[in-house]
């Protein structure tokens, strides 16, 4: 950059010369005289002279102020006043000088040919008598005629300007000062010669450009031409951020102004562009060179990579002819290129290789499946790296992404065969499609959300199953004795199996066998952590609402009041013997519903009940007790020839135990006679004790099975490494009686729900068409139904009259009120 403010051509001399302002100056105009001269025209003089007055008639005009110390005014400061550059004078005076001299205001500064005279107003007359630190007031005026350059000063200042020109295109000194160069080109600019200058400063350079093309069309070395290239476009850059450099003020304001006007940089791009790039000679051959080089680093050779950048980026200028030679192939060429090369290659196969050999000269490539499937990380994070730089090729591997996990997902719901292993299996597929986001494609939004809806597509292929073994394996992992994880593995394990639990529509099978399990494992003890239990309640409301688990809720607080009331059972009354009674009091509402089964209890346990029952009916009245004996679970003291052990048994098991108390054996039927349990329950049962792995009872004849007339007697020489021993896990399994009344509860209360959602529907809608209201009921509905139960639940409704077919319309229903 250059300096803005240097000193402009001396302006023609002017037709009077100037005078002195005062002709009695003393030694303070001889000071002022060694200073730089300078012309004053006549309207400078004559504001002088108004100043300044003849020293008589200041003398009587200001004879009271003259025995003070006169002040002699300099003006150095320069002031911007509209765009003009001013000097001002300041009052100064000698302290020796006596009470009748004079005092004298001198204007002492250079003053261009745009510099304005100074004056003073009418109205201040006094000003050189005023006190000491008044205001004064000056007035600056524009020159009354505009000025002019000297003649040939335009002539001659272009030759100036292009010698220095010629002189950086031919890396020569150049003779004249570049401060004085700018400011000439500011001059020619100021004086509206900008348009002239331009054109020619385009036609130097243009010349300097053509004279340098005929060096390249003939030149023999490949190499050296490239780096001829590449060396007079550097030098043409290098010149031309010079030249710019000189004539930066016609650039910032003739060309800036004219928006049709490439600025000087760009007018030399275009010019090289256009006389050296796009000629047809050096363009191929430089195109040539280009790919030349490249090909020759592909084969391992080492190359020039700055000149190929350089050389690159000159053509990359040549947008509408070069650039797309090097970088875009034709697609119909490219096309007819790749099958080309494929016969080629056919064709070499069939001349060379023997018949054995053809078949894998051809193979299948591997296909996206199979790098799924193989787990190929590196290989899969080079695809996506492949698609994503081909247009619309994310797109197809997306497609192709949504497939693979929609079938690899339904082979896994869909067979019967892997029920035991289905979730376990889904949160292991989970896991490999998150990672391989992760990791292969970079966390891609539109890969995350496909996943999302292809897991969601291939879960529900299949209704409600997934549903009821998400529950199952829930169970697994909280129940009591589950070593498998720690409490911060059970819970990452929890947030997976939520995650899969969001892509299944059938939530209510869900919280149908949930609720089944919970129960079992709150009632029989079989709990692993309450705060495993308690967390997982609380994903469950995050996720579905706390009308989803208000039950769940109420199963806890159930379990939380029992314990409370046996504190106060066993404090206030006395309980005879020594069996330890514990009550749970549930909620029927709350807890799953069990079938009562009435069984012959011991005296003993009789009377218990008969003692708890009457303290609870006397602090709550009104109130109904129904006992469960399923769930009830017992520990008995056993004593055999090994010694005593605890058994740890259900209700069930108990009341068959105690029987050997009173005699040695007994048939099947003389067990069903005495205990009244139910003929499969006790089947179960006696097949728990007689043919599991701690068989306290032999039966005979020895088999899995539990058959009629078979008889049990009691394993005196039983053996075990352990005092407490666990046999009620019986109770824990789920027999397919238990499961089909536990599906059956969850269609019955889906009927009541569509029941309830279209009178809903009809009680608002009051008349609406059949095929309105089925699509309204898919909306409230969160489970799916198919179309046929739907117009069952519709004809129940209208045989109960709350809704009627229309008389006129039978596709329509109306609302009974």
């Amino acid at each position: 950059m250059f300096p803005t403010g240097l000193p402009s051509p001396n302006p023609p001399p002017p037709t009077q010369e100037a005078r002195p302002a005062a002709s009695d100056v003393n030694t303070d105009s001889s000071s002022i005289t060694n200073s730089k001269k300078r012309k004053i025209n006549r309207s400078e003089r004559e504001d002088i002279d108004s100043i300044s007055s003849s020293p008589k008639t200041h003398n009587s005009s200001s004879s009271s102020t003259s025995q003070q110390i006169q002040k002699k005014l300099r003006f150095e400061d320069s002031v911007d006043f509209i765009g003009l550059d001013v000097k001002m004078a300041e009052e100064s005076s000698s302290a020796s000088c006596s009470s009748n001299k004079t005092k004298t205001v001198f204007l002492a500064g250079v003053v261009g040919h745009h510099a304005n005279g100074l004056t003073k107003t009418a109205g201040s007359t006094t000003f050189s008598s005023s006190k000491p630190g008044a205001a004064k007031k000056l007035v600056i005026k524009n020159f009354k005629e505009k000025p002019k350059l000297p003649e040939n000063y335009t002539h001659e200042t272009w030759q100036k300007l292009k010698e220095a020109v010629e002189a950086i295109q031919n890396s020569t000194s150049i003779k004249y000062n570049l401060e004085e160069l700018y400011q000439a080109v500011e001059n020619l600019c100021s004086h509206k010669i900008s348009a002239r200058l331009y054109k020619q400063l385009r036609v130097v350079c243009e010349d300097h450009i053509k004279a340098q093309i005929d060096q390249f069309r003939e030149y023999p070395f490949l190499t050296l031409f490239l780096k001829k290239i590449d060396n007079c476009w550097q030098d043409h850059c290098r010149q031309m951020i010079m030249i710019r450099s000189i004539f930066l003020f016609l650039d910032r304001t003739y060309v800036l102004q004219n928006s049709m006007l490439p600025s000087i940089w760009d007018m030399g791009l275009e010019l090289f562009r256009f006389y050296i790039i796009s000629d047809m000679k050096v363009q191929s051959k430089t195109i040539y060179g280009i790919l030349l080089l490249i090909e020759r680093e592909r084969s391992g050779e080492t190359i020039d990579r700055s000149l190929l950048r350089s050389l690159l980026s000159i053509n990359s200028f040549n947008d509408t002819q070069c650039s797309p030679q090097v970088i875009y192939p034709s697609r119909k060429h490219y096309l007819h290129h790749v099958n080309k090369r494929l016969e080629e290659e056919a064709d070499r196969v069939i001349t060379y290789l023997d018949q054995k050999y053809k078949g894998l000269a051809f193979q299948k490539p591997m296909s996206l499946n199979h790098l799924l499937d193989e787990n190929r990380i590196q290989d899969l994070c080079l695809l996506y790296q492949l698609f994503s730089r081909v247009r619309g090729g994310v797109l197809v591997l997306l497609q192709h992404w949504i497939e693979y996990i929609k079938a690899f997902g339904s082979t896994i719901v869909i067979n019967p065969e892997k029920d035991k292993t289905m979730v376990q299996e889904l949160l292991d597929f989970k896991d490999k499609v998150d990672h391989i986001i992760d990791i292969c494609f970079i966390k891609n939004e539109k890969f995350v959300n496909a996943m999302k809806e292809a897991f969601e597509t291939f879960i529900n292929k299949r209704p409600n199953k997934p549903a009821e073994l998400i529950a199952k394996h829930v169970d697994s992992k909280l129940r009591a004795g589950n070593k498998e994880a720690t409490d911060e593995e059970l819970e990452k394990m929890l947030d997976k199996i939520m995650i899969i639990f969001r892509f299944i529509y059938g939530k209510d099978v869900f919280e149908a066998f949930y609720k089944k399990d919970l129960a079992k494992r709150l009632l029989v003890g079989k709990s692993a952590s309450v705060d495993a239990e308690k967390s997982m309640l609380s994903k469950l409301k995050h996720e579905c609402g706390a009308a989803f688990t208000s039950k769940l809720e109420g199963m806890f607080k159930d379990m939380e009041l029992s314990k409370d009331i046996m504190v106060q059972f066993k404090q206030c009354q006395n309980i005879p013997g020594n069996i330890e009674l514990t009550v749970n009091i549930l909620t029927m509402g709350y807890w799953p519903t069990y079938i009562p089964m009435e069984v012959h209890l011991p005296a003993e346990m009789v009377r218990l009940q008969e003692i708890f029952k009457t303290f609870y009916l006397g602090k709550h009245s009104g109130r109904k007790l129904q006992w469960q004996s399923t769930l009830g679970h017992c520990v008995l003291k056993a004593e055999f020839k090994e010694g005593k052990k605890e058994l740890q048994v259900s209700l069930f098991q108990t009341l068959v135990l105690l029987m050997f108390n009173e005699g040695e054996e007994f048939t099947l039927e003389e067990i069903k006679l005495a205990t009244g349990i139910e003929d499969g329950e006790l089947r179960r049962t006696l097949q728990s004790l007689a043919c599991g792995k701690a068989r306290v009872i032999h039966k005979v004849p020895k088999s899995k099975d539990v058959e009629d007339g078979d008889k049990f007697s009691c394993n005196d020489d039983f053996k075990h490494k352990l005092f407490r021993i666990k046999i009620n896990q019986i109770q824990m399994k789920e027999t397919v009686e238990e499961q089909a009344s536990t599906t059956e509860r969850v269609y019955q209360d889906r009927q009541y729900q569509i029941d309830a959602a279209i009178v809903r529907i009809m009680k608002m809608r009051k008349t609406l068409s059949h095929n309105l209201l089925v699509s309204e009921v898919y909306n409230q509905l969160k489970f799916p139904v198919k179309p046929a139960d739907l117009k069952k639940r519709i004809e129940s409704l209208i045989d109960r009259d709350y809704m009627e077919r229309d008389k006129e319309n039978p596709n329509q229903y109306n609302y009974v009120a």
